[in-house]
């Protein structure tokens, strides 16, 4: 079957809500569920993935399945979605039958498995993308485990809240400077694609969301991710990320008061700044050689 049958195929699936109707499915409140219906939207965010004619995609949380077939429609190699709820499962199925073997569902907690790219078994090392309308209450602690090991990730395209989608992305010495947007800057480069309104889901979440990619350095000619640098006592990021949860916890207070008996001077620092003045970098310098 060629790639037109096969998107025929898929076209002919009934609508996402439609779907849901028939199995009698709503969105769970305690998995943080907010689905996307809007074709013209999940078909806009499936576009953002790089090469994805190439690359094997890894969704987390697909729910009833409406961004993984936009994600098979861009013509995506192959999807891996995982997803908690197996109520999504009779649907799940039907795009599973629909897709001629390009779509793999594992039913697993995502913060449970020790590595996404696990999935892939002996073609962990052709790498693979990850995009997904993250659940709200898992994105971030999933982002940041993502960028503790991003040798094999070829891109990441996530929707998240607003607010987060800022941190991910913000400044030295800005309102949303903090641990993510450390721990981003030096392993990838990330951007905002676009705002996404609360009107696009169901149901409707107080919260504006952003779709934001992120570009992993791994993949980005001379660029080194600060993760496949190692310090004495083992992971550097693991390290920085400890250090940037320490001062961003009291961010209001200078680095010599939360970290007394520093040599600060050795970093070219006076210990009156503040967690917010110290770049990414300078982060990487102070945890290559203390440990907190």
């Amino acid at each position: 079957m060629n790639l037109n049958s096969k998107l025929l195929t898929l076209n002919s699936l009934p609508p996402v809500a439609e779907m849901m109707r028939a199995a009698g499915l709503e969105p769970k409140k305690q998995l943080g569920q907010n689905f996307l219906f809007d074709l013209n939207l999940t078909g806009k965010i499936a576009s953002k993935v790089p090469n994805i004619e190439n690359t094997t995609v890894i969704e987390i949380g697909p729910g009833p399945g409406g961004l993984t077939r936009a994600l098979l429609l861009a013509g995506a190699r192959k999807v891996i979605a995982i997803e908690k709820d197996k109520t999504c499962k009779p649907i799940l199925d039907q795009i599973t039958a629909a897709a001629d073997g390009r779509l793999e569902v594992v039913f697993a907690d995502a913060l449970k498995l020790l590595s996404v790219g696990g999935l892939l078994g002996k073609n962990r090392r052709e790498g693979f993308a990850i995009c997904s309308n993250l659940p709200y209450n898992i994105g971030t602690e999933l982002l940041v485990r993502w960028l503790h090991d991003t040798e094999n990730i070829s891109s990441m395209t996530l929707m998240f809240q607003k607010e987060v989608a800022l941190r991910i992305v913000a400044a030295p010495g800005t309102e949303h400077y903090g641990r993510l947007s450390v721990l981003t800057a030096l392993t990838a480069k990330a951007k905002i694609l676009f705002d996404v309104p609360n009107t696009a889901f169901v149901p409707r979440p107080k919260v504006q969301s952003a779709v934001v990619q992120i570009i992993p350095k791994s993949q980005i000619a001379n660029c080194k991710p600060v993760s496949a640098q190692r310090s004495a006592d083992g992971s550097q990021i693991a390290n920085i990320e400890k250090l940037t949860a320490k001062l961003f916890g009291q961010r209001r207070k200078m680095i010599r008061s939360i970290l007394p008996g520093v040599d600060w001077t050795a970093f070219n620092l006076s210990g009156t700044e503040r967690a917010e003045n110290l770049s990414p970098e300078k982060f990487a310098e102070i945890a290559s050689k203390i440990v907190v």
